[in-house]
């Protein structure tokens, strides 16, 4: 919550208080020191980036670079951009009504000039919180350098000013983010001609506004996002302008599948109903994060176009809406999603996949499937070795069947669950508890690896029920 702007509302004012005036890149800079002599992290809630893209936005910011976070969808380059923000200083003052956040004691635009020529120490002063000083463009081909830049405002030329007065230009956006922070989403889509546009702004440090004869020193830091993808496939970024970039940070996914799963578990959203407990197994929660692990080393799936984490984030959703749909069907007070859930998976998996031969091979259902078992098999193999259930092997070779569905009560799963020797002790310590919906979660998730691990076969009916038994 932002607490109130300062006192001072002249510049006399603002002299008295002993307020020195510094550059934006100045006030990062300070603000970035004594976070770091803190110890308080630069980005909130952004994982698996401490040892390379954080030192490398650190050290952009303690040389005053402008930056480029380049990298596939879903890696958090908007979200670290945004937290930059919680950078500047709290309150900024300003001319007030100023269209461009002016420095009382080096004012830029003509408006503001003129007021301080004229008012000296009792000058207006306003107060800018830093969320105000931060503006966000998302590139698009119909942007235009007037958007960005200025143009001339016909309704002041209407209302009698001269077209070679200043005062009738109407500021793009980067002029209104002076003394601020300025983000271009998605770069490589602006058109050449308007990128060309941005030079001065980033070598020199000023914008020109038509044909006037007006330049103003802008004091900006300029940060864009792209997918290296953009590149060839929309547009690309040009070179002068990739050059005065100062700092290209390179964004990555998590590399292993626990980081993968802190992410999912620190910001999926998981439905709440009264009367129902989601609890979702470990087993399950890693079997998600492993799914979007196999499909980033998928040949069926291009890797140029990235495989997000919000495809984790997506499933993990899912997967409990699933259970919870179950739970209420059946009246159970616990939802715990099985492997037969995994089926919804199709519907928030499909859509973030691009296949690299555009379905021609083989349809999303079948890559999606193909993804679902390997990642199964891996998550079982590294959970469950065989010796340690060799008495459910045991069983199944005796003449024991089962057979499962999404649509199952729990307690269905429960018949003759004690005639297998340390099944039930297994399944309970799988699934974290010995409810009859987490040991019926925990059985489906053994019935299936077992089923992968060539050890029983698999029959699936129409109605979306397997039949387990042996081989």
């Amino acid at each position: 919550m932002a607490s109130n702007p300062p006192a001072p509302r002249t510049l006399g004012a603002l002299r008295a208080a002993g307020i020195v005036p510094r550059t934006l890149r100045e006030e990062l800079r300070a603000n970035l020191l004594a976070r770091i002599r803190a110890g308080q992290p630069l980005f909130a809630g952004i994982l698996g980036y401490d040892d390379s893209v954080v030192p490398a936005v650190e050290n952009a910011i303690l040389c005053g670079h402008d930056l480029i976070f380049l990298g596939e969808r879903g890696q958090a380059k908007t979200r670290m951009i945004r937290q930059l923000v919680s950078l500047l200083d709290e309150w900024l003052p300003i001319v007030a009504g100023s269209e461009i956040l002016d420095d009382p004691f080096a004012p830029v635009s003509a408006h503001a000039r003129a007021l301080v020529a004229e008012r000296g120490d009792e000058t207006p002063i306003a107060w800018v919180h830093r969320d105000d000083r931060y503006v966000e463009k998302l590139a698009t081909p119909d942007v235009s350098i007037a958007d960005l830049i200025g143009d001339v405002d016909p309704v002041k030329v209407a209302a009698g000013r001269s077209l070679g007065d200043e005062l009738t230009i109407h500021f793009g956006l980067l002029p209104r983010t002076n003394r601020g922070i300025f983000c271009i989403n998605e770069l490589p889509d602006l058109t050449e001609k308007v990128q060309v546009g941005l030079f001065n702004v980033m070598q020199e440090r000023d914008v020109q506004v038509k044909g006037y004869r007006v330049r103003l020193p802008l004091d900006v830091l300029v940060v864009a996002s792209a997918n290296p993808e953009d590149y060839t496939s929309r547009g690309r970024i040009i070179t002068p302008l990739k050059d005065r970039y100062a700092a290209q940070v390179r964004t990555h996914y998590p590399p292993t599948r626990e980081l993968e799963l802190a992410v999912v578990l620190q910001e999926a959203k998981l439905p709440r109903i009264d009367g129902v407990a989601v609890h979702v197994p470990r087993f399950l929660q890693e079997l998600i994060a492993e799914i979007t692990l196999q499909a980033r080393q998928s040949a069926d799936v291009s890797q140029s176009s990235g495989v997000s984490v919000r495809m984790s984030i997506a499933n993990y959703e899912t997967l409990a809406a699933n259970a919870v749909r179950r739970a209420l069907r059946t009246g159970e007070s616990e939802a715990v999603p099985r492997i037969s859930d995994l089926a919804a998976l199709a519907v928030s998996t499909g859509g973030k996949l691009e296949l690299e031969y555009a379905g021609q091979e083989r349809t999303p259902a079948e890559v999606v499937e193909e993804l679902v078992k390997r990642a199964t098999r891996q998550v079982f193999d590294a959970l469950l070795p065989m010796e340690g259930i060799a008495s459910v092997i045991e069983a199944f070779e005796q003449g024991w069947k089962v057979e499962v569905s999404a649509a199952m009560p729990s307690d269905e799963y429960l018949e003759g669950l004690d005639a297998i020797a340390g099944l039930r002790e297994a399944a309970a310590a799988l699934a974290g508890g010995d409810s009859a919906p987490r040991l019926a979660s925990a059985i489906e998730f053994v019935l299936e690896g077992l089923h992968l691990a060539n050890r029983l076969n698999k029959d699936v009916s129409d109605a979306g029920s397997a039949r387990y038994a042996r081989r």
